[in-house]
């Protein structure tokens, strides 16, 4: 009889040893972050496969926005991309693996980047904000991460799109000095006009005085020299004689640079980088109109250069992003749809408003991508093994690889009992010419990712299609009944200390014993109530909105009157519940989050499903008797 095929995941493994203190982990921060790049290069080009890991300073930016049971796809995604876009990431762990045949083991390099938002580019925004969680700090303090390394000495980084929007932003500025140039500043006020007759005189005697002495010695030594405000400063620039003027206004200079291009045709106007890159005005003598745009066309092109090497070099940690994404290789991760969110957030650009163009843009940079929970879940016996539910990394570890071996070298060697198998994969038989992310065994689990763990909602890389993960939903008894969205209404403000069980009580009175299918809790004056029928809803809602309207005794009297009480119970459709969450604002309670996004009404009212299908089929019938007459009129 075969042996069954047991499934191990060679990622565990790393990070499982990543808390041993005798596992041999490279630690990555600024001082040897170039080197440690170079290193990482040639082991991805040898790597079978690759593992990745990130640490991040938070999850949820409000208690509402932690998933939920009734969190349909769509605002799961919205949920993600609001914890991507809030929290930081300080942690990068990368891990090459390679399959060696002749040891029958695994190689394994790991890399654990410590990362940073510094700001090396001047942007519209003056520094970086995110958001801390503290039960994720307390989690990185338990494992003894280095906050000092990590502020200090962690790598910055710029998005693909932060770079393109900063070469952008460099050739505005390129085309603006360019156009300020060729503009004349207007003098409006005497104190203009006497500012600009004087500098006039000044530049026009230093430069004589330059004319008169033809060697370029002494009269250019002398002046100026006696400025009692240090205003004027003689030097060379590019090898021509130069003034450095200081401590002179923004529209002085303007005034300057106007004066200079209207009344001296061998004098130029530049602004140069200057030390702790400060930016230095400087008027410079040159042979002739030429000589001058010449010497115009050098000093831009001087600092558009700088400026972006500036920039590619504060392309930071994404040049290991881009070593990734280059390489082509299998990337592992382990219920990783959050971490490729972040990926996304920080590396390659805003993240986009719909889950499938998400999905499209992360495939088209990482094709080939295995969700080690999705193979935890993949077989019924292994999930028996792993008693059912526990599918963390150590779980998996204790239970399917208990045995592991450390090598000498600066590598960790991963070294099993018997043949080495992924999802059935036998490394004995491996070929290294072979693409592991192309093996035809784990195309049934390449790319699928859990976009929610909690309703088995699985989504799938290379297609952006989603799919639900039937044999946990079916072990489940929650889910035996299902969650359907248009049966949902939302409530929010009721008074906090009321009870789950006294809403479903009230709701139930109303509208009948089964007419409360489930009910879910979103914060203490928030809830999701699932009735039975879809014209529940709007049936709930028009009778809300009718008390809220009403201060007789019957509206005291009725049930509903203790969810309404304080005045400020609001309610409306799921689909409000999904415009709430594509806000970027985040308040503790989701009450003050919909007061915050501009939610002022008490009652969203929603058309019955039966009206709409009245309504369509009026409109139907209207149509088709107006093609009828229509006919019948260019007939006869």
């Amino acid at each position: 009889m075969r042996k069954h095929q047991w499934l191990r995941t060679t990622l565990s493994r790393a990070y499982y040893c990543s808390f041993s203190s005798s596992f041999p982990l490279k630690h990555v921060t600024q001082s040897n972050f170039e080197s440690a790049v170079a290193n990482l290069k040639t082991h991805l080009k040898a790597a079978d496969f690759v593992a990745i890991d990130l640490e991040m300073t938070g999850v949820a930016s409000a208690p509402w926005r932690e998933s939920l049971e009734f969190d349909r796809f769509d605002v799961k995604y919205l949920k993600v991309k609001d914890s991507a876009e809030k929290f930081a990431v300080v942690q990068f762990g990368v891990c090459p693996f390679r399959w060696d045949p002749l040891r029958l083991s695994f190689i394994a390099h790991p890399h654990n980047f410590y990362i940073f938002p510094r700001q090396e580019v001047p942007t519209d925004s003056s520094s970086c904000e995110f958001l801390c969680q503290t039960t994720s700090m307390d989690f990185l303090a338990k494992y003894h991460f280095d906050f000092n390394a990590c502020i200090r000495q962690g790598v910055s980084y710029l998005s693909r799109w932060q770079e393109d929007e900063a070469l952008r932003r460099l050739n505005l500025r390129y085309e603006d000095e360019l156009s300020e140039q060729a503009r004349d500043v207007p003098l409006f006020s005497i104190t203009d006009i006497l500012f600009s007759e004087r500098m006039k005189n000044r530049l026009r005697e230093w430069r004589d005085g330059l004319l008169k002495d033809t060697s370029g010695g002494s009269q250019f030594e002398g002046s100026f020299l006696n400025d009692s405000n240090q205003q004027f400063q003689n030097i060379f620039y590019k090898m021509r004689p130069a003034l450095s003027l200081n401590g002179f206004t923004s529209h002085q200079l303007r005034l300057i640079q106007s004066v200079t291009k209207k009344h001296f045709k061998d004098l130029a106007f530049v602004r140069v980088e200057g030390e702790s890159s400060c930016s230095q005005q400087l008027v410079v003598y040159t042979d002739s109109e030429s000589d001058r745009d010449l010497l115009k066309k050098e000093v831009m092109d001087d600092y558009r250069r700088q400026a972006e090497m500036k920039i590619k070099a504060a392309i930071g940690f994404r040049h290991v992003i881009d070593l990734l994404s280059s390489e082509k290789k299998l990337i592992i991760g382990h219920n990783c749809f959050l971490d490729l969110a972040h990926v996304h957030s920080k590396f390659l650009g805003p993240l986009p408003l719909e889950a499938e163009e998400f999905v499209h843009s992360v495939n088209k940079c990482f094709p080939y991508i295995i969700d080690t929970k999705i193979l935890l879940n993949a077989n019924n016996i292994l999930k028996q093994r792993m008693n059912k539910s526990k599918t963390s990394l150590s779980s998996a570890f204790l239970s399917l690889c208990p045995q592991i071996a450390f090598a000498s070298n600066e590598s960790c060697n991963l070294t099993f009992s018997s043949s080495v198998k992924v999802e059935g994969i036998d490394f004995k038989l491996y070929s290294p010419s072979e693409n592991l992310a192309c093996n035809e065994r784990l195309q049934k689990h390449a790319n699928l990712l859990y976009l929610s763990w909690i309703n088995g909602d699985i989504i799938d890389l290379s297609t952006g299609h989603r799919t639900a993960e039937s044999l946990r939903c079916r072990d489940l008894k929650k889910w035996q009944t299902g969650i359907l969205f248009e049966n949902i209404v939302l409530i929010w403000g009721f008074p906090s200390d009321l009870k789950t069980a006294v809403i479903k009580d009230r709701i139930s009175k109303v509208f009948g014993p089964t007419s409360v299918t489930s009910i879910c809790r979103l914060d203490e004056t928030a809830v999701f109530v699932q009735f039975s029928k879809s014209k529940l809803v709007a049936d709930f809602l028009l009778v809300k909105e009718t008390l809220d309207r009403s201060n007789d005794a019957f509206s005291v009297l009725h049930p509903l009157s203790t969810i309404l009480e304080g005045g400020n119970t609001c309610a409306a459709s799921y689909e409000t519940y999904k415009d709430i969450c594509s806000s970027p604002l985040s308040k503790v309670l989701f009450a003050d989050q919909a007061q915050a996004v501009g939610i002022r009404w008490k009652t969203k009212l929603v058309e019955r499903k039966e009206e709409i299908e009245i309504e369509e089929q009026d409109n139907f019938r209207e149509e088709n008797a107006a093609n009828t007459i229509s006919v019948y009129v260019e007939q006869n």
